[in-house]
């Protein structure tokens, strides 16, 4: 039963909320006739989507599901594999592709999210450090990329390639928006055009009429349980970038000289391509629930960003509660609005991969799929609350109507 005095508070809160809501519905119709041209133009047919076995020799929907992507994202080539499990998979087929012993990775936007720092770092099981593969960043300053700094390491150090993380991961600074990604693009073409810039894309695609490859960027990285899978596609993520850097990934995707000529999939593919061209129009939900909560946290006087009125540059929304028990109260509100796993309590618990304990809420039909609503958080102050995603717009609202009746005085 809805509350009639939270829905009225909600429903005010959004009638404010219109002129945004109207901005990004254009940007979602852009996005929907990008993607409907790129499954024109691979001219896919219902046959190109059948299942395969074994080597996959003859797999049609691998080249046309890569082809899609590649096309939808700016770019010249792509891998779109239901074979990769998970966003940092992706990241870590990509990155070992393209690097080699003595090359330096460098970031821009200071450490990595917390899952790539074993990857990166760790001894003993593989890292990046293993293979003698240097690391270095710098971090953001005033949340853009510092372009000073940049500059004078790019000269010191002549990194093979330059790295950017678009979201904030489990921090709290803000997303980065293409603009400025395009803007620092051009600046280091300047001191060495031929370093590869590789952009960790998750939570960005389809927020925005252009992605990173669009500007400039070499290689960028998603995950399909998130923004680009459109909430239907069950696993699998996506690597898109210039024909060359994806021709050194595939050889680590699966094995030198071998490349992308095999890889079988024996479940259907249709969620996989229905994903695809759903996706904007389930990213444009997610952003106006999104926005709406934000207008609601203003209501109730709760710091979050993006800030009511700034576009949104991913689909993430920081929530500043300043207090353990108010960020695990707002995950079980997630969880118990949630149509999965509603009966489950969320506890912080070792999550594996982080340093600190972390509350999750995701009741998802997609385990782990986070363009289905979810919030988390690390137990660590300032206690933030990381909530992204949402299917549809009107479970949102149910959510922003259950936040005012918990925390509204």
């Amino acid at each position: 039963m809805i509350d009639e005095n939270a829905l009225k508070i909600v429903n005010d809160a959004e009638l404010e909320c219109s002129e945004i809501f109207e901005k990004l519905s254009e940007i979602c119709l852009h996005n929907q006739d990008k993607i409907l041209e790129s499954f024109k133009e691979a001219n896919v047919n219902l046959s190109d989507i059948a299942s395969s076995t074994g080597y996959g020799n003859d797999d049609r929907a691998r080249g046309k599901l890569s082809e899609i992507y590649a096309r939808a994202f700016g770019a010249e080539s792509g891998i779109v594999s239901p074979l990769i499990s998970s966003g940092t998979h992706a990241l870590t087929i990509a990155l070992f592709g393209l690097l080699r012993p003595n090359d330096i990775m460098f970031s821009v936007t200071g450490k990595p999210y917390d899952t790539l720092l074993d990857i990166i770092f760790k001894e003993g099981i593989g890292s990046l450090k293993d293979f003698k593969i240097g690391y270095e960043d710098t971090e953001l300053k005033d949340n853009d990329f510092d372009i000073e700094v940049i500059i004078s390491k790019l000269k010191e150090l002549s990194p093979k390639l330059l790295y950017i993380q678009r979201s904030r991961g489990y921090t709290s600074r803000e997303s980065l928006s293409v603009e400025k990604i395009e803007k620092l693009i051009k600046q280091v073409r300047k001191i060495n055009k031929d370093i590869i810039i590789f952009v960790d894309n998750c939570y960005g695609e389809f927020v925005e009429t252009r992605e990173p490859c669009n500007v400039g960027a070499d290689v960028m990285v998603g995950s399909l349980i998130k923004n680009a899978g459109g909430g239907i596609a069950p696993t699998g993520a996506y690597i898109v970038g210039t024909k060359s850097c994806i021709e050194q990934i595939s050889s680590r995707f699966i094995a030198p000289g071998i490349g992308l000529e095999i890889g079988s999939y024996a479940g259907s593919y249709t969620p996989f391509f229905q994903g695809a061209f759903l996706a904007s129009h389930v990213v444009l939900n997610a952003l106006k629930g999104n926005i709406l909560l934000g207008k609601i946290l203003d209501k109730l006087k709760i710091k979050s960003f993006p800030k009511f009125g700034d576009m949104p540059h991913d689909i993430v929304r920081t929530i500043e509660f300043g207090d353990k028990d108010k960020l695990i109260e707002f995950c079980r509100i997630i969880q118990r609005l949630s149509p999965v796993d509603s009966a489950v309590v969320p506890y912080p618990w070792d999550m594996p991969g982080y340093n600190d304990q972390v509350i999750m809420a995701a009741g998802s039909f997609i385990q782990g799929s986070s363009i289905e609503l979810s919030a988390d958080g690390p137990i660590r102050e300032p206690y933030n609350c990381y909530m992204q995603g949402g299917l549809t717009y009107e479970h949102l609202k149910l959510v922003a109507i259950e936040f005012v009746k918990a925390f509204y005085n």
